[in-house]
């Protein structure tokens, strides 16, 4: 059996391969430092412990989960009230609570949702919640 112009698909196939697989073993052992949010705002520089809803790691991986937890309770069951795990009274409320510490928004959401993807695709607190005014 013969191949017809075998040299061109061998090349194309070649061409094609190292075009596919090119992020992978460009990237190959390089690992881009997680990034640090800035925890810099007047209402945690003026908090005596530094203490959020939910431990440091809890709060990285399953914040949105909790949001979401938040926002069933609130909206469909008229709960307002989150006992914390120290004990401490929340009220839910992402604009009242998590806005209120948290009022960096570039330096603090978009730096972690950029690093993980999110740039393009802008995460939904916003569709509803007004982002927090910044200082430049």
């Amino acid at each position: 059996m013969k191949i017809y112009d075998g040299r061109y698909v061998i090349s194309g196939l070649i061409v094609f391969i190292a075009l596919a697989t090119f992020p992978v073993w460009f990237n190959r052992g390089k690992v881009s430092p997680s990034p640090e949010p800035k925890l810099d705002t007047p209402a945690i520089l003026e908090m005596v412990q530094k203490k959020c809803v939910l431990a440091k790691d809890e709060m990285r991986i399953g914040h949105m989960r909790l949001l979401d937890q938040w926002r069933t309770e609130v909206v469909r069951n008229g709960r307002r009230i989150y006992t914390g795990m120290d004990g401490k009274i929340h009220e839910m409320s992402f604009q009242n609570e998590c806005l209120k510490c948290h009022s960096n928004k570039t330096t603090f959401c978009d730096t972690c949702h950029r690093y993980v993807g999110l740039s393009s695709s802008t995460p939904y607190c916003w569709t509803c919640h007004i982002a927090p005014r910044e200082n430049d």
